[in-house]
């Protein structure tokens, strides 16, 4: 069931056109993240949810009630709760008297009280820390301040601007644990916006990609990064083989195209015509000797760039072709430049869209 819609949004920074007709359906229950590059409107559209920003055009819909430009006190009261990017505790306030900020929300107190114990029963360090000045906590428990804060009003629309951007890679992780844990136990919709994939893949139960202002392609983790529907949504989400093709024949929903100096098998209902060509690095192996298996693509080519990236590395042939394999991998097969390999990936690897 839809709960939460945004129809057209658009919002204006003097002559800056920041966001540019935002739609977006959000069921009940659900974690939709906003992603994309810096700069696209991500924070801009989740501040205008939050009735933190004028609109330009547009209406934002709960519960098919129109709550559009409303002001964020007034907003709060219809349910919605933002977590911003860099939190904005008060760090001379206690843990607990942070906490109670919101109470004025809620007309009943008792039920507030409860809430207060259960966002502490949800944190239970920030229980420990309950009477500790904000400003003396790591960043975070500082974190776990400004989430707490936001559910202590039991929100139905929680959004979420970075939340875990200013933290360091282990926080992050346990954090993003925590958020996965408060969703199960709080079944809470969420709107969470993040530049991080790893973040959305973990979390979203839909992905809403962000460009230019505007939401390009909204669907499934998964969909988004195997199936972009864009060059623009495949190279953010680290697609790097995209070829411009020419579907010579399909059969039995096998189509043979004709790509640059490749010809690549994909499972697609394409009959004829141009196409693009998506396939990920990490979805190609390599080998020196031609493979026998079921994968229908096997390129030989000779190998121009190696790349250490830590504990993968990226091959990239003549052929145009960048694979994604273990470091493990690369030093088994002794690969070095000029080297003459093989390189494999299955028709249902490969993802065709129209040009």
């Amino acid at each position: 069931m839809i709960v939460f819609e945004v129809i057209d949004l658009s919002v204006h920074y003097g002559p800056l056109h920041a966001v540019r007709g935002v739609s977006l359906q959000v069921a009940q229950k659900e974690i939709v993240c906003l992603v994309g590059p810096n700069g696209v409107g991500k924070s801009t559209t989740i501040l205008a949810l939050a009735g933190a920003l004028p609109l330009s055009a547009g209406s934002i819909m709960l519960h098919g009630k129109t709550i559009s430009g409303l002001p964020p006190e007034k907003v709060v009261r219809y349910g919605l709760s933002l977590v911003p990017e860099g939190r904005h505790i008060f760090s001379d306030l206690t843990v607990r008297e942070n906490l109670i900020l919101p109470s004025g929300i809620r007309k009943d107190k008792e039920a507030f009280k409860r809430d207060l114990e259960y966002v502490y029963d949800l944190f239970p360090i920030l229980d420990k820390r309950r009477n500790q000045s904000a400003g003396t906590l790591s960043g975070g428990e500082q974190q776990r301040v400004a989430l707490a804060r936001a559910l202590v009003i039991e929100p139905q629309i929680l959004l979420l601007d970075e939340p875990l951007s200013a933290l360091d890679p282990r926080i992050q992780d346990t954090l993003r644990e925590e958020l996965i844990r408060v969703h199960r136990e709080q079944n809470v919709t969420t709107v969470h916006v993040t530049h991080d994939q790893t973040e959305a893949l973990l979390l979203a139960d839909r992905v809403a990609v962000m460009m230019e202002g505007k939401v390009v392609q909204a669907d499934t983790p998964q969909d988004i990064f195997n199936r972009p529907a864009t060059g623009e949504v495949a190279n953010f989400v680290g697609v790097e083989n995209i070829f411009i093709g020419e579907v010579k024949s399909n059969e039995g929903g096998v189509a043979h195209v004709a790509a640059e100096d490749l010809d690549i098998s994909a499972l697609s209902n394409y009959m004829n015509g141009r196409a693009k060509v998506f396939i990920r690095p990490e979805n190609i192996t390599i080998s020196r000797t031609s493979l026998k298996s079921s994968a229908r693509n096997n390129v030989k080519g000779r190998i121009v760039k190696i790349t250490n990236l830590g504990p993968t590395v990226r091959v990239e042939l003549d052929k145009g072709l960048k694979a994604l394999i273990t470091k493990n991998s690369a030093e088994e097969l002794e690969l070095k430049n000029g080297d003459e390999i093989y390189a494999t990936f299955k028709a249902t690897s490969v993802h065709l869209s129209r040009t």
